[in-house]
């Protein structure tokens, strides 16, 4: 709690008035409704198998971010739901950009929602709000009513560690993508800009890559090699690059030796700012990139200026067709290592659904997300209700066809009408694409054999801190992280030298960060011996 001082009470005030004018619309129910007899009268009306859940009526609240597309209300998906389940629906949702405000405030007011539904909710924000008795816990709710759920972990233990909290209760659920291989949006090369160079091998070490930036910058002076924006600072990049002097990811990571590594105070972070300290002098790194939005980036690569960039796809940020002609980067490796090292995505996120102490039928509800576990409910929630932009091909349910997307729309911008899975992490399982298509395939192709069948591995696991090592961290990584952005972006554009390199890391000493390390270490000794 933060002492007031005299003169800011005004604003208090008028902080709190706003904050309950905020919180006026959230509706649902508040401490009155607690759900203080769910094991009894309220267990005896689900049905612990097949559909409807419930045999009479039932209202559950939801709490979720909203890319403000479409209501949820009118989403086809939302209607099989009531439809499947008999439980009918009360929206409390809260624009994206905004949603981790109006989360906090809820968790303030008492005024829970039945659901915290795709809430990211934090390791932290579970812990803290499980032991108050807030989020209930559900290892029992899925071991008795959510069937997909319990297959879905007793497959996946390291999910099942992950979500487990140090009390040993499980306070949310987590979606599950087994089949996204990227640690973060991979880099791609203009495959027209390589056929104007009369390049046919991609660079496999830094100085490859350094010679083929310098080729297409000599042709012309106006030529981008390499560009990022300023609202990643980076990001795109550095995983990547970082790979080749060693590194798998910018903060922490484990090495075979179950090790944890501060990776900005290391040797490789050193390599890494070095060598984009290199690029940016020689003006192959966008001088734009601390300044430019994504959008101005872009622009630039789909006036055909840049030769390397991060996107989901290559043609999402060259206009145009998916096309096989724009190949995936392939890790490079520097000299300091012998080969390069690859982040992978771990396969799952977390926080994606928990139930609030206020919730009428925590059974209900946790039978109601088990669908989405369900081989029929990932496809549902995926790609919408079959019937609209799909059907399966047969009794076996085995294929699926694609139909004609209805009025000509863009088969991704109509999905995002028809389900929540848009935009957001809903809690569920992440189907494999069904059918695949030439660019699909080659795709999945360029991820295998450039990322996974070269050791491609998670560099972190997502684990729980306790509360006193969740404090500490907090508190340390707020000055660490801040610090490092600083001196990351001076010493690639050359504002501090790289002979300043040992103060800086004795700096990051000073301020805690083999304190910040030992943490982990010991978290993740907890996590691996759980």
């Amino acid at each position: 709690m933060h002492v007031i001082k005299k003169k800011k009470i005004f604003m208090s005030i008028l902080a709190a008035v706003m904050a309950l004018s905020l919180l006026s619309g959230c509706g649902g129910k508040g401490e009155g409704s607690s759900a203080s007899g769910n094991s009894g009268n309220a267990e005896s009306k689900v049905n612990k198998e097949g559909y409807p859940i419930v045999n009479e009526p039932l209202t559950l609240s939801i709490m979720a971010p909203d890319m403000g597309i479409q209501n949820w209300k009118d989403m086809p998906v939302m209607q099989e739901m009531d439809k499947l389940t008999g439980i009918k629906i009360e929206y409390r949702n809260a624009p994206r950009d905004s949603f981790d405000t109006k989360k906090n405030l809820v968790f303030a007011s008492g005024d829970y929602p039945d659901i915290f539904f795709a809430a990211k909710l934090t390791q932290a924000e579970e812990q803290t709000y499980g032991s108050q008795g807030i989020l209930l816990p559900l290892e029992d709710l899925i071991d008795k009513y959510a069937p997909n759920i319990k297959q879905a972990l007793e497959d996946n233990p390291d999910i099942r560690k992950s979500i487990t909290a140090p009390d040993g209760h499980i306070y949310s659920l987590p979606r599950i993508e087994p089949y996204q291989p990227w640690y973060r949006n991979p880099m791609w090369y203009n495959g027209e800009i390589l056929k104007e160079l009369h390049v046919t091998d991609l660079p496999a070490t830094t100085d490859e890559l350094y010679d083929l930036l310098k080729l297409f910058k000599e042709k012309d002076s106006k030529n981008i090699p390499l560009s990022s924006s300023s609202g990643i600072k980076l990001r795109d990049i550095r995983t990547w690059i970082l790979g080749a002097f060693g590194a798998y990811e910018e903060e922490l990571y484990v090495d075979d030796n179950d090790v944890v590594h501060y990776t900005p105070a290391e040797d490789s972070y050193k390599g890494y700012v070095t060598y984009l300290n290199k690029l940016w002098d020689e003006d192959l790194l966008d001088h734009e990139s601390f300044s430019q939005t994504d959008d101005q980036k872009k622009a630039k690569i789909k006036n055909n200026q840049v030769l390397l960039f991060s996107d989901w796809h290559a043609y999402m940020s060259l206009g145009g067709q998916p096309s096989t002609e724009d190949p995936m980067f392939s890790p490079v490796k520097s000299d300091m290592v012998d080969q390069a090292v690859i982040a992978r995505n771990k396969g799952f996120s977390t926080g994606t659904f928990a139930i609030s102490r206020t919730n009428p039928s925590p059974e209900a509800s946790i039978r109601w997300v088990d669908y989405m576990y369900s081989s029929e409910g990932q496809m549902m929630w995926n790609k919408g209700p079959e019937g609209i932009l799909w059907k399966y091909t047969d009794d076996s349910k085995q294929t699926i066809e694609y139909l004609p997307v209805p009025n000509g729309e863009d088969r991704e911008d109509f999905r995002s009408k028809i389900t929540p899975n848009f935009g957001i992490a809903s809690p569920m399982i992440v189907p494999d694409e069904p059918v695949k298509d030439e660019f699909a395939k080659w795709v999945e192709n360029e991820s295998q054999t450039k990322l996974l069948n070269r050791g491609a591995r998670v560099p972190f696991p997502a684990l729980f801190l306790t509360e006193a090592e969740s404090a500490e961290v907090t508190a340390l990584r707020s000055d660490l992280s801040t610090y490092v952005a600083q001196m990351e972006a001076k010493f690639i554009t050359g504002q501090e030298a790289i002979d300043g390199w040992d103060k800086y890391v004795q700096t990051l000493k000073k301020m805690g960060s083999d304190r910040f390390q030992e943490i982990y270490q010991v978290a993740y000794d907890r996590w691996k011996n759980s």
